[in-house]
C-alpha cells in the first residue's frame, strides 16, 4: 500500500525532535510539506507559511499533523477541517475545554478523522501498569515531574503567556497516564501554583487528587520546571494489595516492588502514528479529553502564589 501523504504544520522543537523523524523512517506516511511561518522545512520537501498556501498548492495532501502552541491551535484544526483534512493533535489540545469539544464535534460533522494524541501513554510499561491496577486496586499514588524549561522549551516564550500551561505542559504528559492506569475517575480536590512574578503561567505545581472510591486512596502530583538534575518522571503506585507500582522514566519502565518488570526504549511517536494509521483505515476519531479536564480543574482550584522571576 502507498504511504499517505502528511504536511507538518508547525516546525518547532517537537516537530524537529519527534514527528520529522518518525514520518522519515514510518511505514506508513510520508512527508509532503511543512508549514512554518518562520520558514524553517525538513529535506527537500516544500515549505509554506501559512496552512492556507499548503492547501492551495497540494490539494492532495489529505492529513496534517499540528504541532503548533495550542493557544493558535484551534483555528488552525477548523481550517484543516473545512478543507477535508483528516488531523493529527500534537499535545496540550487547545487551551480551553471548550475549543476541543467544538472541534471533536466539527469533525464529527464533516466526517473526518481528528486524533488528540497523548505521547506518553504509548508505552508497555504504562499498559502493564493498568492491567495490574486493575486487578489490585490503588492504596495511593504520587506523581513527580520534574525537568528545566530551558531544556525542553529553550527561549519559547509561549509557554509562560496565559494559556502557554506553563509546568502543566510537561505536567499534562504525566496525568494523560494517571488517567489511563487508574480503575476508577479521579479529580482534583486542591492545587498550589506558584508563578514567577514577570509571567503569566506557573513554574511549579502541587495538586491533590479524590475520587468517590470508599477507602479514599491518597493521590497527588508535583511538577517542577527548574530541575537541572535530569528529568524526574516517576508515578508511584500502591496497590491494595501491598505491592508498589513505579512507572520511571517517562512511563517507560515499570518496577514492581524494586524488580523491573517493563523496560523497553522510548517509541511513543511511533505508536502514536502507528495508532493513526490505524484510526484512518477505520475512518474513526479519538479524541480524549481527561488530561487536559484535570489540568483545568487545578487551574480553577488552585492557590496562586508569586515567586522569583524567570529569565531564559
Amino acid at each position: 500500500m502507498a504511504k499517505r501523504k502528511i504536511a507538518v504544520i508547525g516546525i518547532g522543537k517537537i516537530s524537529q525532535d519527534q514527528h520529522l523523524p518518525v514520518i522519515d523512517k514510518s511505514k506508513d506516511f510520508e512527508l509532503a510539506a511543512c508549514v512554518s511561518t518562520r520558514g524553517i522545512g525538513h529535506g527537500d520537501v516544500p515549505v509554506f507559511k501559512t496552512a492556507a498556501e499548503l492547501y492551495r498548492a497540494m490539494p492532495e495532501v489529505n492529513l496534517v499533523a499540528v504541532c503548533t502552541p495550542p493557544s493558535v491551535r484551534h483555528a488552525i484544526v477548523r481550517e484543516a477541517l473545512d478543507y477535508g483534512k483528516d488531523v493529527l493533535m500534537e499535545k496540550p489540545p487547545t487551551p480551553t475545554i471548550s475549543e476541543l469539544d467544538d472541534l471533536r464535534a466539527y469533525a464529527r460533522k464533516k466526517n473526518l478523522v481528528l486524533f488528540q494524541t497523548w505521547h506518553s501513554r504509548y508505552n508497555a510499561a504504562v499498559d502493564k501498569a493498568k492491567s495490574i491496577l486493575k486487578k489490585q486496586g490503588v492504596a495511593s499514588v504520587r506523581i513527580d515531574w520534574r525537568e528545566s524549561v530551558r531544556k525542553w522549551h529553550p527561549g519559547q516564550d509561549w509557554v509562560w503567556e496565559a494559556g502557554g500551561f506553563g509546568v502543566c505542559d510537561p505536567g499534562i504528559n504525566a496525568l494523560s497516564i494517571f488517567t489511563k492506569i487508574m480503575p476508577f475517575p479521579v479529580f482534583v480536590k486542591s492545587a498550589v501554583l506558584k508563578f514567577p512574578a514577570n509571567r503569566q503561567s506557573p513554574v511549579d505545581a502541587e495538586i491533590v487528587f479524590k475520587s468517590a472510591e470508599p477507602h479514599q486512596p491518597e493521590m497527588s502530583a508535583g511538577f517542577n520546571w527548574l530541575e537541572e538534575s535530569g528529568e524526574i518522571w516517576t508515578i508511584t503506585i500502591q496497590t491494595l494489595e501491598g505491592n508498589e507500582l513505579k512507572l520511571e522514566k517517562g512511563g517507560t519502565i515499570l518496577k514492581v516492588n524494586g524488580k523491573t518488570k517493563v523496560e523497553q526504549p522510548s517509541e511513543e511517536y511511533e505508536r502514536i502514528y502507528e495508532h493513526f494509521a490505524e484510526l484512518l483505515k477505520k475512518g474513526k476519531s479519538e479524541v480524549e479529553d481527561a488530561p487536559l479536564r484535570l489540568t483545568a480543574d487545578a487551574f480553577l482550584l488552585a492557590s496562586r502564589y508569586n515567586v522569583d522571576e524567570f529569565h531564559w
